[in-house]
């Protein structure tokens, strides 16, 4: 039998409204919810149920979302089910890591508040994040090399999407060149900064600071990160590979990939939307996906207690 792995998504999924069923049936949720509450110093339950702008603003997208994500993750837990492996794409990767037990419920909700306000922070005028749909990876990554000022690769997604980011000039002279090379199309993406970029870089330093007072715990399960696309072999790696993450690529296509190598065949994708989801069919069609986004998706992964 093959392995399982659950794999968590990032920024851009949100909505009001998202995991509401869970708080209001099942108690395990609900506590998650509170104790994200207590941690963060906000009120998440009126920040993910009650309509608000908030919900699109990095420093609060970010908490909200993982709020949703753990919640979900801990009625699933006790369903019974827990994965041979977990990962996650950006942000989601702190739901990976309470996953696998590295951190505390408490120490992720905290830590991810703090990243959402670093990050914020961090934003220089004038950034920019792109999806270039269609092309080849290393004629990408060479443009983004040549062009002058700051522009580099933000996410692996999957075959045919790459995220470019890095600054405002930078990336439109890169867009041009990467239509003329054949993009099929370049999305200039909704976010307030030029995330997974350099020009991150002091975001995490701020964050590696606000780390030195968390306990990291014994790998339970095998997550893989971000920044190697491995396995994080030692608890002693973790705070530097989040520090990393803030500035650095997101190599998800190649994390996905990894984990097939290994024998996994059945992926959850825990929490709103199917983003990951879509990546997956691109990056491997053969592979058998679920996804929890409400209360009655639960029973779908009954075959696989």
């Amino acid at each position: 039998m093959g392995k399982t792995a659950f794999m968590f998504p990032g920024q851009g999924a949100q909505y009001v409204g998202m995991g509401k069923d869970f708080y209001e049936q099942i108690p395990v949720c609900r506590q998650m919810f509170d104790l994200a509450g207590k941690a963060s110093g906000l009120d998440v339950v009126a920040l993910c149920f009650e309509e608000n702008e908030q919900i699109n603003i990095t420093e609060y997208t970010q908490i909200a979302m993982l709020t949703a994500e753990v919640a979900m993750l801990k009625a699933i837990e006790e369903k019974g089910l827990k994965p041979d492996v977990t990962a996650g794409l950006s942000l989601g990767e702190y739901g990976a890591l309470a996953a696998s037990g590295v951190m505390s419920a408490e120490d992720v909700f905290r830590i991810v508040r703090k990243r959402g306000i670093y990050m914020q922070e961090a934003v220089p005028d004038g950034g920019a994040m792109v999806a270039v749909l269609g092309l080849d990876t290393a004629v990408i990554e060479k443009i983004c090399e040549e062009t002058p000022g700051m522009v580099t690769i933000a996410n692996y997604n999957c075959p045919g999407q790459i995220v470019i980011t890095g600054e405002e000039d930078a990336a439109q002279a890169a867009v041009e060149k990467l239509t003329a090379a054949g993009a099929k199309r370049c999305v200039p993406l909704k976010v307030s900064g030029p995330f997974h970029s350099p020009l991150l870089t002091g975001a995490g330093e701020k964050l590696a600071k606000e780390l030195e007072n968390v306990e990291i715990r014994d790998i339970q399960i095998p997550y893989i990160a971000n920044v190697t696309a491995d396995y994080v072999k030692d608890k002693s790696e973790v705070k530097s590979l989040l520090e990393k993450q803030v500035s650095s690529s997101v190599r998800w296509q190649q994390t996905i990939e990894r984990m097939i190598a290994d024998g996994v065949d059945t992926f959850v994708e825990i929490g709103p939307g199917k983003t990951l989801s879509g990546f997956m069919r691109k990056i491997n069609r053969d592979m058998k996906v679920y996804n929890v986004e409400k209360v009655e998706d639960l029973e779908k992964l009954a075959e696989l207690v």
